[in-house]
């Protein structure tokens, strides 16, 4: 591994700690926020109110920043999978503060996700040196990278406007599927603008060209976009299913932009390929076996004097036989027991 690689991988560490952290601070603050008012899930946004929210913000954009450069020294390819460390750090103190218990095969599923991560880190590609944002900038304008924006948008418009008013709130994959799609062109962006800011440091300005501002809006634009649905999700469905999926979705998308725009995959072997495609299989294993071993999410109870429906047994005995009759609706104080015997 190279000495870039390396800063790389060292940042996308610690950037994995904090954001697994975020979540389980975010939760708590959005669980909060939901007694005083109108729920995440619901379209309501209280949990800006909440400081412990802030604070879970606070977490994830130190992890977020530490990520960002990690982007800098090292491809995609290599940064996002060491995402899976968030993974455990979140299903850990999800089980603990939480208490959204974690099963054994779960534990498996997670040590699945980061075996997997590390077999792509291990074959991950040399990423080539960039020297300014307009190189970046003639990468993405190649007609595929074109195509993959134009259907990353198609896809989140349908998302949005379609499936996540109808079944946002019981299809888990909605909600995370808006973030992971845009989730991939913010990496891009981001990338960009890393690079940017790394060249500029160093002596050559990269303010002043137009590409290095498009690049910073739409960063923005899909940030707001992910942190919106991102909050939905974790106030919807349980957050030890919430960042697993997120992860292996988000990867997904990343490495398929990464390589679409920066061709990471050009000039290695077979070997690699295979072994990085034998890691990403591994990594959505073990996504599949925490989501099979998920513990549905109790019920939101909306009114708290709803009225049960009382049942009432009348046991009835005659010519020698108990015989039961359920009366629905009836509220006596008592249960009557008629016996033959009494009136003979």
């Amino acid at each position: 591994m190279s000495s870039s690689n390396l800063k790389g991988f060292i940042l996308a560490v610690v950037s994995s700690a904090f954001i697994g952290s975020s979540f389980i601070i975010k939760k708590k603050g959005l669980r909060r926020a939901g007694v005083n008012g109108p729920r995440a899930s619901s379209g309501g946004y209280g949990y800006l109110l909440e400081p412990l929210w802030w604070i879970g913000m606070v977490t994830m954009v130190v992890g977020e920043i530490a990520n960002f450069v990690a982007y800098v020294y090292a491809p995609a390819v290599l940064v996002t999978p060491l995402g899976a460390l968030s993974i455990i750090v979140s299903a850990v103190l999800a089980h603990f503060l939480l208490k959204e218990k974690l099963q054994k095969m779960g534990m498996l599923g997670c040590l699945l996700c980061v075996v997997g991560s590390t077999m792509i880190v291990l074959h991950a590609p040399e990423e080539e040196s960039l020297s300014s944002v307009q190189e970046i900038w003639d990468l993405a304008i190649q007609p595929a990278f074109l195509l993959y924006t134009a259907s990353v948008i198609a896809v989140t418009l349908v998302l949005i406007l379609y499936c996540s008013p109808r079944y946002g709130q019981t299809n888990i994959l909605i909600y995370i599927g808006i973030c992971s799609v845009i989730g991939s062109l913010t990496v891009m962006s981001i990338k960009a603008i890393g690079i940017a800011i790394k060249l500029t440091i160093e002596g050559t300005n990269q303010i002043v060209y137009f590409q290095t501002w498009i690049f910073a809006m739409v960063a923005v634009t899909c940030i707001i976009t992910q942190l919106n649905y991102l909050n939905m999700a974790l106030d919807t469905f349980n957050t030890a299913m919430v960042s697993p999926i997120y992860y292996a979705m988000f990867t997904s998308f990343t490495i398929l932009a990464s390589a679409i725009m920066f061709k990471d995959y050009s000039g290695q072997s077979a070997s690699s390929i295979a072994s990085e495609l034998c890691g990403f299989i591994t990594v959505l294993s073990g996504t599949a076996i925490l989501h099979s071993t998920r513990e549905p999410d109790p019920p939101l109870i909306t009114d708290l004097y709803t009225p049960l429906s009382p049942k009432v047994s009348w046991y009835i005995q005659s010519n020698g036989e108990w015989k039961q009759k359920e009366d629905e609706g009836s509220t006596p104080n008592f249960i009557t027991v008629l016996r033959q015997d009494y009136f003979k």
